[in-house]
């Protein structure tokens, strides 16, 4: 799998601190949006997304949580949502307190605690240090991979105590951008329903755009079982492929099931009618098979 950046062009606004600023509020400064929460003594608080640290200001596809916070409160999940904005740039009433924000642009988050202080507007900047992926996926001779034939798992970096990734997403298709925080991310990517996967680690850079390429080794098999060699195939026959090393690759109940499979050695199973019929087979990059198994 091969990765490729590509830098986006910036857009400066007026916020250098990466965490909280306070600032007076001017009418000709006063961001879009409509107030979310009224209140006698609720003050204005605008909330503003960034892509990177040097002011890449995100204008679409965030979405907003807020919470308010209780220092008290023994689980952290029971605390109440008082709003859920979609628009970039927020304007919202908040009766004065500590509040916990979580801004969302895809997968990509960033989540703080904000307090509000009685009749002081403020504009508070979430640095979400967030890039894109996308992924391309080939097959033998570089053609690219037939369309819903290919999808792929974005995994953490990072490992528990058993060794285990913690899964970001799954289903995703080739093309479509996922937007991720920036950091080193262990893709999957599985061409049919079975084995045929290409694994890698790619970078995702803030406010870049990385394409990674996976080129896939499969070969295409359907499976028959026949009472004779040319036969027809029997119906609601019980399949199970197995690797050299015995493990399940793929189970399927059919009379005709067709399977991706990585290049290599398999011994397929076909269970009917309480009998069990076994065959090893082979297959290489590319290759289009039929195993036919004989009850015998």
């Amino acid at each position: 799998m091969s990765p490729a950046t590509g830098a986006a062009p910036a857009e400066a606004i007026p916020s250098a601190v990466p965490n909280t600023t306070v600032v007076p509020r001017t009418p000709s400064a006063e961001p879009k949006g409509r107030p979310a929460q009224t209140g006698a003594s609720a003050t204005h608080v605008t909330l503003v997304a960034l892509l990177t640290q040097d002011g890449q200001r995100i204008d679409s596809g965030v979405v907003w949580r807020v919470f308010q916070d209780h220092e008290d409160a023994s689980d952290p999940h029971r605390r109440k949502l008082v709003g859920l904005h979609r628009d970039a740039s927020p304007v919202l009433r908040l009766p004065p307190g500590d509040y916990i924000v979580n801004a969302a642009l895809g997968r990509a988050h960033l989540t703080r605690r904000i307090s509000v202080k009685p009749g002081v507007q403020s504009v508070e900047p979430f640095v979400l240090n967030a890039g894109g992926l996308r992924l391309a996926a080939l097959i033998k001779g570089g053609e690219p991979a037939p369309p819903n034939s290919v999808t792929y798992e974005v995994f953490s970096d990072e490992r528990d105590q058993f060794g285990n990734r913690s899964r970001i997403m799954g289903g995703a298709r080739p093309g479509v951008i996922i937007r991720l925080n920036s950091g080193i991310y262990h893709i999957v990517s599985t061409y049919g329903d079975a084995n045929a996967q290409v694994r890698a680690d790619v970078t995702v850079e803030a406010g870049k755009l990385t394409e990674a390429t996976a080129t896939h080794a499969a070969a295409k098999v359907t499976f028959k079982l026949v009472t004779r060699a040319g036969g027809e195939a029997l119906a609601d026959t019980q399949w199970s492929i197995l690797d050299v090393q015995g493990e399940v690759v793929k189970e399927s109940v059919g009379a005709l099931p067709t399977h991706a499979l990585a290049p290599g050695k398999y011994t397929v199973t076909a269970r009917s009618a309480g009998r069990v019929f076994r065959r090893d087979f082979a297959v290489a990059n590319g290759d289009i098979a039929e195993v036919e198994v004989v009850m015998q």
